[in-house]
C-alpha cells in the first residue's frame, strides 16, 4: 500500500508560536503543543480551546481555505460542532501559506470507539445530516472527488486496480465478492435533485464523541462540496455495524425524500471509498481498519 503523502512544508511549535506573535499575538503566550499530523495538515493545540492547523503540502491549501470560508455559515444550521475559524492567518515570509487558528472540539475520535458502542448515537448523526443536506449556493465548493458520479470510466479503473491490489494480498473472497455489487450499484440512476452540502470524508475518524456518549462534533471539512448526498449516507457502512446501520437508515427514512435510488449509491460509495481507504496508506492504521470495515459490510449486502 501507498504511503502517506510527504509534507512539502515542515512545521514545528515554533513556527506556530511565530506566526501567532506576527498575526494573533492576543494568542501568542497560549501553550502550544504537537496534536496531529494528517494527510492534509499539521495541528497544534493552542492552550485548552484552541487549534492551529497549518497545511503540510501544497495540495492541501485550497482545502484550508474552504473550510475557513464556508464553516461559519454551515455552523449557522448544522446540528453538531464544527471548528470555527478564530483566526485566519495569511502567507508570511514565515510560512507561505494560509493558516487558521479554529476552535478545538474535545472529544474521542469514533474510530476509536467499538463499533457495537456507536449505535446510541447513529439517530443523531442522521439528524446531523438531515441538517447538513440542504441545497448549497452556486458559490459552494466544487471536488471532482466527491459528491459527483461514480459512473465513470476513471472511477472503474480505479476500483479495478483497488479490487486487485485485495486480491494480491491475499483476499481474494472479498475481492470476488466486491465486484459484482460494485457493477450493480453504480448502475444505479444518477443524482438529479439540486445540489446539496457534502462533508465528503464523512468517516469514523472524522467524528468526535463526547464524555457523554454522543456525538461532540464533525471534523475535517476539507472536501466539503456541493453534490450528491449519498457520498454521505456512505458512512452507514464506514461507521456502523448491522444495528447501527439499522437505527441511523430508520432516522434517515422517518424524514423521507431519500430514495432507493439515493441508498444504492450510498453503498457504492461505501464500497469506492471503503477501496480508498483500505489501500491508501501503512502509516495510517485506523483508515485501513475503517476501509476493511465498510468492506466487509457492504459485501454482506445481498442487493
Amino acid at each position: 500500500m501507498a504511503l502517506a503523502p510527504s509534507a512539502d512544508l515542515a512545521t514545528s511549535v515554533d513556527l506556530v508560536a511565530t506566526l501567532l506573535a506576527a498575526q494573533a499575538p492576543a494568542l501568542a503566550d497560549l501553550p502550544i503543543r504537537p496534536h496531529a499530523s494528517g494527510w492534509d495538515n499539521d495541528t497544534y493545540r493552542l492552550g485548552e480551546t484552541l487549534a492551529v492547523r497549518l497545511p503540510r503540502r501544497e495540495a492541501a491549501v485550497p482545502l484550508i481555505a474552504n473550510e475557513v470560508r464556508w464553516l461559519p455559515v454551515l455552523g449557522q444550521f448544522v446540528t453538531l460542532r464544527t471548528p470555527q475559524p478564530i483566526v485566519v492567518g495569511t502567507p508570511s515570509q514565515a510560512f507561505g501559506r494560509p493558516w487558521a487558528v479554529v476552535e478545538f472540539i474535545q472529544g474521542t475520535p469514533v474510530s476509536s470507539v467499538p463499533v457495537a458502542e456507536r449505535t446510541s448515537f447513529a439517530p443523531q448523526l442522521a439528524d446531523f445530516l438531515w441538517s447538513l443536506h440542504v441545497p448549497a449556493p452556486a458559490s459552494a465548493p466544487v471536488n471532482p472527488a466527491r459528491g459527483g458520479s461514480l459512473a465513470t470510466p476513471a472511477t472503474a479503473e480505479r476500483v479495478r486496480d483497488r479490487l486487485a491490489q485485495l486480491t494480491e494480498a491475499g483476499s481474494r473472497d472479498l475481492a470476488d465478492a466486491l465486484q459484482p455489487r460494485w457493477e450493480a450499484w453504480v448502475a444505479a440512476p444518477d443524482f438529479d435533485g439540486v445540489d446539496a452540502w457534502v462533508h465528503g470524508d464523512l468517516h469514523p475518524h472524522n467524528m468526535l464523541r463526547g464524555d457523554d456518549g454522543q456525538l461532540a462534533g464533525v471534523i475535517d471539512w476539507g472536501d466539503m462540496t456541493a453534490g450528491d448526498p449519498a457520498c454521505d449516507l456512505a458512512t452507514a457502512w464506514l461507521t456502523f455495524d448491522d444495528a447501527g446501520r439499522a437505527a441511523f437508515r430508520g432516522q434517515i427514512d422517518e424524514g423521507g425524500a431519500v430514495d432507493s435510488a439515493t441508498w444504492t449509491r450510498a453503498k457504492a460509495w461505501a464500497l469506492h471509498l471503503g477501496l480508498i481507504l483500505t489501500t491508501m496508506s501503512d502509516d495510517h492504521p485506523w483508515l485501513t481498519a475503517i476501509g476493511r470495515h465498510a468492506l466487509n459490510g457492504v459485501a454482506s449486502e445481498s442487493d
